[in-house]
């Protein structure tokens, strides 16, 4: 195998309390690693500085009860507020329950892109709402779009392979698509 010389640098940075987000994020790692050299952060332990250090990002978190972030998403939020996102490019993925939470789906991958381009960032990756059955959500672009993949394991955990091998090849070519 030919390794690559000068790939672009991604940070994946996932919050995971049950571990399911942690095991998304590690799946998501696998897919994009022949394209770009990935470094997983664990939300618990990312400081303000590792967001200075990247220009490209792969955010994760699962949304909670009534729309919450989880739980170090929620704790970082304030400082996540403060960072300048000029000229960083993000792509988001989210957990959540579109049957027993309808009202809340992935509602945490709206409110984290949400404050990514108020503070300048560049949001990719976003994703169809085909194939969901949700009543509200903050993730939503529009009717058609999510500002990133929504996955949902408690209803639709048959689907999560093909729609992280489909998320991923997007995320090759729109990454692609900035300069180092």
């Amino acid at each position: 195998m030919i390794e690559i010389k000068n790939k672009k640098k991604i940070a994946l940075i996932y919050g995971s309390d049950t571990g399911t987000t942690e095991g998304i994020a590690k799946e998501l790692e696998k897919l994009l690693l022949a394209h770009f050299d990935i470094e997983m952060l664990d939300m618990y332990e990312v400081k303000i500085e590792d967001f200075e250090r990247y220009n490209y990002f792969v955010l994760g978190l699962s949304t909670w009860y009534d729309g919450d972030l989880q739980n170090d998403w929620d704790c970082f939020f304030d400082q996540f507020c403060k960072i300048d996102f000029t000229d960083k490019v993000i792509a988001i993925f989210g957990l959540g329950d579109q049957y027993g939470y309808g009202e809340y789906f992935v509602d945490g991958v709206g409110i984290i892109a949400t404050q990514v381009e108020k503070s300048g960032g560049k949001i990719i990756g976003k994703w169809p709402t085909d194939g969901y059955e949700f009543d509200e959500s903050k993730a939503l672009i529009n009717e058609k779009l999510f500002y990133g993949l929504a996955i949902d394991e408690d209803n639709q955990g048959q689907l999560t392979t093909e729609r992280m091998e489909n998320w991923a090849g997007q995320l090759k070519e729109e990454f692609s698509s900035f300069n180092t």
